[in-house]
């Protein structure tokens, strides 16, 4: 059995993902490890965990940081989150850390916040509270 050929629009995506592996493509924000994040928290930068009170309750949370939901159980976007993001981060020049699960929506989350929303420095944490807690670094009960 041949191969089926790889369509333009196929090409370009495998073309996209190895520039975006590459490091070849700029980001809007940046990528940080856990082991990064914490030197963010020990600097005074506030961490938003967007997840949801279900998975809060289930790991726990970064200690210090700020719970705002940005996607529901549902996958449908928290209408309040950006008036609630308002009252952890009211100016857009202030640096901020998403944390999430394993880091992919905080990759939505920080694309927005830069590219709709004005922020200048956004963290999003790669591999999430997965990493973190696998780091054995400490958790408060959200």
């Amino acid at each position: 059995m041949t191969p089926k050929p790889r369509t333009p629009l196929r090409w370009t995506a495998v073309a996209l993902l190895a520039l975006l592996a590459s490091g070849c493509v700029d980001l809007p924000y940046d990528n940080v490890s856990s082991v990064e994040l914490q030197q963010l928290i020990d600097q005074g930068i506030p961490v938003i965990d967007i997840r949801t009170p279900g998975e809060w309750r289930e790991t726990g949370i970064v200690p210090g940081s700020h719970t705002i939901t940005f996607f529901d159980s549902n996958g449908r976007v928290n209408p309040r989150f950006f008036e609630q993001l308002q009252g952890v981060v009211n100016d857009p020049a202030q640096p901020v850390a998403l944390i999430c699960r394993t880091g992919n929506r905080t990759t939505t989350v920080s694309r927005i916040l830069v590219e709709d929303l004005g922020f200048q420095k956004v963290y999003n944490v790669e591999r999430g509270i997965t990493d973190w807690i696998g780091r054995r670094n400490p958790v408060t009960r959200g």
